[in-house]
């Protein structure tokens, strides 16, 4: 019967975790979509391949529509025998993106029980981090990769807390699926950051094993581990073994090259330099914002309201009230160290409050595991603002450098810091009065005396942007006042705002303590407030108003008077889109373009741009087939220009040009007649002999008679010997 009463708790909080987040994304409801700018990317990127696979039932595997052509490995390919996928379907049967909110709710409330917390506790606790800023707001900008692997973080971490525990029968399947769930939401990136945290942990119960000369154990718990690592990597085996073929030739890995594109030496040792790896770094005093939400101006499009010093002077302008409202509805207030933020990282101030009195109240060591992983997590989001660790990670750390962005590793702190929260609240109720008391005091008077301390040296902040030079130019000095005004406003407000939550959920203790509340009453009312907390800041930056019909979803772009004229061009060819600037999947939705959208771009297409068609050199663009180029006026109006010029799909060469490096290829394109001269690396043929020189004919031809992704059918037709070259990409894998 007890058995049977707990199944229906854990069935009524599963219900309840499915209602919240219906609820707070209650557009789907309504069939419509959120509208996320990366899948809009994305589903440009993929049209091609969703297409063949609607009219073939089959899989191409490649793509002509994306950087003159790649692998879609990592554009959402499908392949046989996906049994982990057709779980994970199972268990995002919600319509998205409250799939994925559900999912977090889900797993967290595992590693809690896991933990040990009452249901009632972990309810609260799983809602506080799925509610966690930074894991709304990659939801309602499309990473839902990331979302997606970061939901199954806290199931993985709850499998290996039970094998540490000693159930390796329970803990090992937990491990094991957990774990193909998380490599199966094909994000690698947080995968990995996700091994630190378990690299943390795994050092805390291994010392703690050593100290007790538990060897057996240790053996156990590393074969119970070895088994559900192997489990879950062969559940993943084909996309793994794709996307470890694919990364040798894409951006992630090194270049090849010496030079750079501005003709300096390439001095970098990684695949990525250290600059792209760590553009977005956050700013140290930025950390703040982790427990008062503006304090560093939010986000790049703040509403500051009609109460503030920027609507004041806008109006000053003469602008109409209307206009001055929708004005101040999107201002730049964000004036931390990364280039764009699109909302702050803020765990909550009520979860920074009781993570301050775990470190008090509970005396389990496992305490000390999370808070090293996530003090770890917040210097290394530093990223080159702490270069001493940074730099010594991206040189020395095993494939630290294939990752960019670091400031994302702080979604290990975004998991570590509501567990440390909920321990605390948990253990607070164990603990005796006085003790209460104590703990009480001493947790509230760092948590305010935070606050009070940055209230009191507020005139040390200047609260200057990077971007104000630009508006001071733009729209003068006044501008960029009002600016820092309002800034100075939002930061203030901040502090008030985390100070009155933690000041009420410090009395609220304080009631318990002096038996004036009970403890489920107490428990309560400080999960609402945690939630609230975080719930009303969330819906500042995801709302209702992000959600759009499905049809502007399903079909995000809309041909313009340029596309229609272009795609009356029957024959194959590729298109360069300008504005595109090989970073807009617009094009790719419509045509066979050069362009695309991906965080692993091909790295031969990428150098291409770089060091060849940034300069203008139309010989390349005429190689690669590019038979229309569009760009825009001042009006905006999208113009195609054809190329006539464009060698085709294929063509016949006089001479070939041999040359020993990756260098002289490239430097051989700056002034190479490419419908005359095919340039080679003579290491890349081998033992492979070519002739130098060719008989061309000028009525041989090779023409591309049937066309498929993953299949091209030429017919050649020439009286001589010839060397054609094939304006396609070159994949030797594949």
């Amino acid at each position: 019967m007890n058995l049977l009463n707990k199944f229906y708790i854990h069935a009524a909080i599963v219900v309840g975790f499915m209602l919240v987040s219906c609820i707070y994304f209650y557009p789907v409801l309504q069939g419509k979509k959120i509208f996320q700018s990366d899948i809009v990317q994305y589903t440009g990127m993929a049209k091609e391949q969703i297409d063949f696979r609607a009219s073939n039932n089959a899989e191409p595997y490649w793509t002509n529509s994306a950087f003159g052509g790649m692998p879609t490995y990592q554009l959402g390919a499908n392949y046989p025998h996906e049994y982990i996928s057709n779980l994970d379907h199972v268990l995002r049967f919600l319509p998205r993106p409250a799939d994925y909110l559900f999912l977090y709710f889900v797993g967290f409330y595992v590693l809690l029980l896991v933990l040990k917390i009452d249901p009632l506790q972990a309810f609260f606790g799983a809602l506080a981090f799925g509610f966690s800023t930074y894991l709304i707001i990659i939801l309602g900008v499309g990473h839902n990769a990331k979302a997606h692997a970061i939901a199954y973080m806290p199931m993985v971490v709850a499998g290996v807390l039970l094998v540490y525990r000693k159930y390796f029968v329970l803990g090992g399947i937990v491990t094991m699926l957990a774990a193909a769930l998380e490599i199966n939401a094909n994000h690698f990136q947080m995968t990995y950051y996700l091994l630190l945290l378990l690299l943390v942990v795994s050092c805390f119960y291994f010392v703690q094993f050593i100290k007790e000369k538990a060897y057996l154990t240790m053996a156990k718990v590393v074969g119970v581990f070895m088994i559900a690592g192997i489990l879950a990597i062969g559940s993943n085996a084909t996309n793994l073994l794709a996307t470890s073929e694919y990364a040798k030739y894409s951006t992630r890995d090194k270049s090849e090259l010496t030079f750079n594109a501005d003709g300096t030496k390439n001095l970098t040792k990684n695949a990525m330099s250290n600059d792209y790896i760590t553009e977005y770094s956050y700013g140290i005093l930025e950390s703040l914002n982790l427990f008062a939400p503006r304090i560093f101006g939010g986000s790049n499009s703040e509403n500051v309201g009609t109460d503030g010093a920027m609507y004041e002077f806008i109006l000053s302008q003469n602008v109409p009230e209307a206009q001055a409202k929708d004005f101040v509805s999107a201002m730049p207030t964000y004036w931390g160290d990364q280039p764009i933020v699109a909302a702050p990282a803020y765990i909550g101030s009520v979860v920074f409050f009781l993570c301050i009195l775990a470190l008090f109240v509970v005396k389990r060591r496992i305490k000390y595991a999370f808070l090293i992983a996530a003090i770890l997590s917040l210097f290394l989001s530093w990223g080159k603002n702490f270069p001493a660790l940074t730099d010594f990670c991206i040189d020395y750390v095993p494939m630290y450098n294939k990752f960019r962005a670091v400031s994302s590793i702080q979604v290990i702190l975004e998991l570590c810091a509501p567990v440390l929260a909920i321990l605390g609240l948990h253990y607070f109720f164990k603990a005796d009065k006085d003790r209460q008391w104590k703990v009480l005091w001493q947790s509230s008077a760092i948590g305010l005396g935070i606050l009070a301390l940055l209230f009191v040296f507020k005139g040390s902040f200047d609260f200057s942007g990077a971007s104000d030079s630009y508006f001071r130019e733009s729209y003068g000095p006044q501008f960029v006042d009002a600016l820092k005004s309002d800034r100075k406003s939002m930061f203030l407000a901040d502090l008030l705002r985390s100070g009155f939550f933690i000041f009420v959920v410090s009395g609220l203790f304080w009631l318990h303590s002096k038996d004036r509340l009970a403890k489920n009453t107490t428990i309560i009312l400080v999960g609402t407030l945690m939630v609230f907390d975080l719930f009303f800041i969330d819906k500042n930056y995801v709302s209702s108003s992000d959600f759009v019909s499905a049809r502007e979803v399903d079909i995000p772009f809309q041909t313009s008077e340029a596309d229609d004229m272009i795609l009356q061009d029957t024959t194959h060819y590729r298109v360069f889109e300008v504005d595109g600037n090989m970073s807009s999947a617009r094009a790719s939705y419509f045509h066979k373009s050069i362009g695309g959208y991906h965080a692993a771009k091909p790295r031969r297409m990428q150098q291409l741009f770089d060091y060849q068609i940034a300069k203008n050199n139309m010989e390349v663009l005429n190689m690669l087939n590019v038979k229309y180029v569009i760009q825009t006026d001042k009006e905006g109006k999208q113009i195609p220009t054809l190329n006539p010029e464009n060698n085709g799909n294929a063509w016949f060469v006089q001479k070939v040009k041999f040359v020993q490096t990756a260098d002289g290829e490239m430097k051989s394109l700056n002034r190479i007649p490419t419908k005359d001269v095919a340039v080679i690396n003579q290491k890349e043929l081998g033992t492979l002999q070519v002739k130098t020189d060719f008989i061309k004919d000028t009525l041989a031809t090779i023409i591309l008679q049937q066309y498929q992704p993953n299949s091209l059918k030429y017919i050649s037709n020439n009286s001589s010997d010839g060397l054609a070259v094939f304006s396609e990409m070159y994949y030797s894998d594949g």
